[in-house]
């Protein structure tokens, strides 16, 4: 046995204590008072103690119920010397009233002494304190071996039932709080997680919305300022508040697909690269998509022409979609040079997270993003799970 276990105090005082049921704490008291009411029965009985023989009695019952509390109290507060302490006096206090003709108090204290050693006390302290009571009852009982053997292990085995049983419920009751504390960091956790989505959505639509009006209403600017047509710097109004509706609907189909309610990701596409006047091809049987997988398609789309506009506005761009087995890719590639829309102004616009916002969309999916510079263009693969 290792020195830890009979130094260790019974894990009963370790776990935050259960809420006792009003009934199991009237049992108790009622128990208690039962018990206090037996002991002083049966001490005076017969008469035997009368006056200052019995005052001498009571003084010692009242002494022995204060040190049963203080041994109470000390181990509620794991400080042992104290509790040795208060043992060791009620073994003088029984011996005592063995001496005074109180053999039932004297047997009840080095029996109940017994018991709550083994319930409260380290092993270290509680196999001496229990031998020294038991030892005691056995020495001063007038009772049969066999009775006298018989009350001894049967004690004994009390008091390490109640341990272990106490330790089991103390367990039990520090596995459940570990349990609550599990779940409330796992809900936590998924409510973190939710944020974080609804900070990607919410991300992902202005960028895609607000930027595209962005590019629109700098270039109606540098038009002015350059003195162009006023038909021309109309077109590009007229663009900006078309982008401004479309932003607008992209904003319910955010809301409908955080609740998972959204069109197929080809028919999206495909009237988003119409409206771009971008070439869209699909390779592959389309296949459902799920949510995640759709919106990580979704969006790295709507970034990934936004950029086109900022950075290479007027360039062509193909889109390709291709269901493989087990996983979807999307490709967009920008192969055309920008064509006189002041590129290097309008690039200045936006938050500057799209591209670290696709690829962590990816990698949370468990795909990849891959973008860099292809052929005098960019081109942007986006890889995820379907």
């Amino acid at each position: 046995m290792r020195l830890e276990t009979l130094t260790r105090w019974p894990s009963r005082v370790d776990p935050p204590r259960e809420r006792t049921s009003r009934p199991r704490q009237v049992l108790t008291v009622l128990g208690r008072l039962l018990v206090i009411g037996v002991i002083v029965s049966g001490t005076y009985a017969g008469g035997r103690f009368t006056g200052w023989s019995a005052f001498v009695v009571g003084l010692r019952l009242l002494v022995t119920g204060c040190l049963f509390y203080g041994l109470h109290r000390t181990t509620e507060e794991n400080r042992i010397r104290p509790a040795l302490a208060v043992v060791a006096g009620l073994l003088v206090t029984a011996m005592l009233a063995r001496h005074g003709q109180a053999t039932l108090l004297a047997n009840a204290t080095w029996c109940g002494l017994a018991v709550i050693s083994l319930l409260r006390l380290p092993l270290a302290a509680a196999l001496p304190a229990c031998a020294a009571a038991l030892g005691s009852y056995a020495a001063a009982s007038g009772d049969s071996f066999l009775a006298v053997v018989a009350t001894v292990c049967g004690l004994l085995l009390l008091g390490y039932l109640l341990r272990l049983d106490v330790e089991a419920r103390s367990t039990a009751a520090r596995l459940l709080e570990q349990e609550r504390a599990a779940r409330a960091a796992e809900a936590e956790s998924a409510a973190l997680a939710e944020r974080a989505r609804i900070a990607r959505e919410i991300h992902d639509v202005l960028a895609h919305s607000l930027s595209a009006q962005l590019v629109h209403l700098e270039a109606a600017r540098l038009m002015l300022d350059g003195g162009a047509d006023r038909e021309q710097v109309r077109e590009r109004v007229v663009a900006a508040r078309r982008m401004a509706q479309d932003g607008l609907a992209e904003t319910r189909q955010a809301l409908s697909a955080l609740r998972g309610e959204f069109t197929p990701v080809g028919e999206f596409l495909a009237e988003l690269t119409q409206r771009e006047e971008a070439a869209f091809v699909v390779e592959g049987t389309a296949r459902p998509l799920n949510a995640e997988a759709g919106l990580a398609v979704r969006r790295t789309a709507q970034e990934s022409l936004t950029n086109v506009r900022k950075h290479a506005p007027g360039g062509r761009v193909t889109l390709r979609l291709a269901y493989l087995e087990g996983t979807v890719e999307l490709e967009v590639r920008n192969s055309g040079a920008p064509r006189g829309e002041a590129p290097g102004e309008l690039a200045d616009s936006g938050s500057g997270y799209g591209l670290l916002g696709m690829r962590e969309r990816a990698e949370l999916l468990g795909g990849e993003l891959l973008a860099g510079p292809d052929e005098g263009g960019w081109r942007v693969l986006l890889r995820v799970p379907r």
